[in-house]
């Protein structure tokens, strides 16, 4: 006869619960440490809860280019459209795609609906500038006019370059030997060319010329030349509000002020000339990694049309001296590169300098977005009021505390004291819920709306449901005649399978309708696929060891008229005997 394995925990024995609860216990007191560490105790509100502006933006295609609508445009125009609520001083916005061609566009509460519709109703505007001058990124304190030399020149060195100039492009700064005096005559005599252009002279031909100082001209001769050299003086490119007004309202053909940053991060402040080409131009662009270089770096191929631009304006360019031997790369008013030119350019390009494979790759991603430009029409706009969303939020705690409520008085009428065991359940649950409701706030962006309220009452019936198929089999067992801790352990494998299986059913509903819904009903979807993982968490590491630690006190063990386990009240059996075999006599006479 084999010997038995006493190594094996044989089915339906205690195993050790305390350690088991003290686990949870660890990780829930962890995750709600966690929760007041982040600053998030409360989860973060929906905007039909929080109330503010929902916007529904459709796209179109643009003529010539029917497949313009993608996965990868659409993903881009959600970043662009984001950046421009941010830049509004709206924080915590959603931007999402709802199915295959339409953007929603959720703001909370505090911003112009006005600003907001014009700022994400409109396609993404690129363009190519001439800079004239650069300067740090802070405001200026203006200096004493001199002959030729305006009196709001900035003051400072340009910052250093970002990057090794070649025979190619280079995204770099300035040449630090360029003062500021020198800087804001050539700016001068630009802009003054700029305001009264002689016949015939196109865009192209007024940054690129070689500016000729005049001792005579003074900057209150033109005073849209001072007012601008003022602004660009004043101009805190370290400030939001200031970058998001540098440049509002201003026509591709005019001279403006803006806002960059260098390869170290730092801000610059720019005077850029009228757009010589538009993202329209460029028919293709990609972030690469050269092999000979070992730098990443972005490519751009030109349309025909955009090929003749660039060669121009490359040509021109070139010629300059550091500043204005750089083209800006302007969107939506930001300067997002500021590459130097040293040689007339084809139909191709190249930006190089300080690129990672992301910001090489999100560099290529805005200048494709430019070559296939997604238009949009606006659907639908709703305003939605924090009173309305609290009254209906407060309907549905109401309505969700009265289902509680419920719960609670039939499981204390039928269960007596078991219902303590299940309030205990419910209320880890709870904790657990609103815990991690909390986190994903900042983690991945989760709002809680009122279908997700909906969702978490749902799963209140579906915890309790857990908690009734267990104390039933346990009770099934005492009617059998056993005592209550083999009971116990006897009835959980039989409870455990019908719990994995009807919480798998419900959490797979929740998956498909995740999956094939959008907007705010996956709210609803998420959050009861959320409570039906954790109602296995509980019942399993919770509930379970808290029953069997019950299960060894004389309340419950004895069988107490209100511990809900009387075997009187249940109709039990006699206890279980085992039948004695009757012993083969031994006597021979007796054989």
């Amino acid at each position: 006869m084999a010997a038995p394995n006493k190594g094996r925990r044989q089915a339906g024995s205690p195993g050790r619960p305390g350690r088991t609860l003290a686990l949870f216990l660890i990780a829930m007191v962890a995750l709600t440490g966690g929760m007041f560490w982040s600053g998030h105790v409360t989860p973060r509100l929906g905007i039909d809860l929080a109330g503010g502006t929902s916007i529904t933006l459709q796209a179109k295609n643009t003529p010539g280019k029917p497949n313009a609508i993608n996965k990868t445009n659409m993903d881009t125009a959600v970043s662009i459209i984001e950046r421009r609520v941010n830049g509004l001083g709206v924080s915590e916005a959603e931007v999402q795609t709802q199915g295959s061609s339409n953007i929603i566009v959720n703001i909370p509460k505090g911003t112009n609906e006005k600003q907001a519709r014009d700022q994400v109703g409109t396609t993404a505007q690129l363009y190519f500038r001439p800079v004239l001058t650069v300067a740090a990124g802070g405001p200026a304190a203006p200096q004493p006019s001199t002959s030729g030399s305006p009196s709001g020149s900035p003051s400072g060195s340009p910052s250093p370059s970002a990057g090794t100039p070649s025979s190619d492009q280079s995204a770099g700064s300035p040449d630090p030997s360029a003062s500021s005096t020198a800087q804001g005559r050539a700016v001068t005599d630009a802009l003054k060319k700029d305001a009264t252009p002689s016949p015939g002279t196109s865009a192209s031909d007024k940054p690129g010329s070689t500016p000729s100082p005049d001792p005579s001209a003074t900057p209150s001769a033109d005073p849209a030349t001072a007012a601008l050299e003022k602004k660009f003086t004043e101009l805190d490119c370290t400030n939001q509000a200031a970058r998001t007004k540098a440049n509002q309202g201003a026509a591709p053909k005019d001279t403006i002020v803006a806002c960059g940053t260098n390869s170290g991060g730092e801000w610059e402040k720019y005077i850029l000339g009228p757009a010589e080409l538009e993202g329209t131009d460029v028919d293709d662009a990609k972030g690469v990694l050269d092999p000979q270089r070992g730098m990443w770096i972005v490519t751009m191929d030109f349309s025909s049309g955009g090929t003749k631009k660039f060669q121009s304006i490359t040509g021109k360019l070139s010629q300059q001296q550091p500043p204005m031997n750089q083209f800006a790369i302007v969107l939506d008013g930001n300067v997002v590169s500021a590459p130097s030119v040293s040689q007339t350019l084809g139909g191709s390009a190249e930006i190089s300098g300080s690129f990672t494979q992301q910001s090489a790759q999100d560099l290529a991603n805005i200048l494709s977005y430019g070559a296939l430009p997604l238009s949009f029409q606006e659907q639908s706009v709703t305003t939605v009021t924090a009173a309305l969303g609290g009254e209906q939020l407060q309907a549905g705690l109401i309505a969700g505390a009265i289902g509680l409520g419920l719960v609670i008085i039939y499981l204390v009428a039928y269960y007596r004291g078991l219902a303590g065991i299940a309030i205990l359940s419910l209320g880890a649950s709870g904790i657990m819920t609103y815990t991690i409701m909390s986190l994903l706030g900042p983690g991945i962006g989760f709002a809680l709306n009122l279908p997700a309220v909906c969702g978490a009452i749902v799963a209140i019936g579906i915890t309790a449901d857990s908690f009734i198929v267990y104390f039933e089999r346990i009770r099934d067992e005492i009617r059998e005649g056993r005592t209550l801790r083999p009971a116990v352990e006897r009835a959980w494998p039989r409870a455990r399978r019908t719990i994995l299986v009807s919480d798998f059913v419900s959490f797979l509903a929740a998956a498909v309708l995740f999956l094939v819904t959008v907007g705010k009903v996956q709210g609803f979807a998420f959050t009861l696929g959320l409570t039906t993982l954790l109602d296995v968490v509980v019942v399993f590491f919770f509930t379970k060891p808290v029953m069997t630690l019950l299960a060894r006190t004389k309340f419950f063990a004895s069988g107490h008229p209100w511990s809900g386990l009387d075997p009187k009240r249940l109709g039990a059996k006699p206890p279980l005997r085992r039948s004695r075999r009757v012993s083969a006599p031994t006597d021979p006479k007796e054989a």
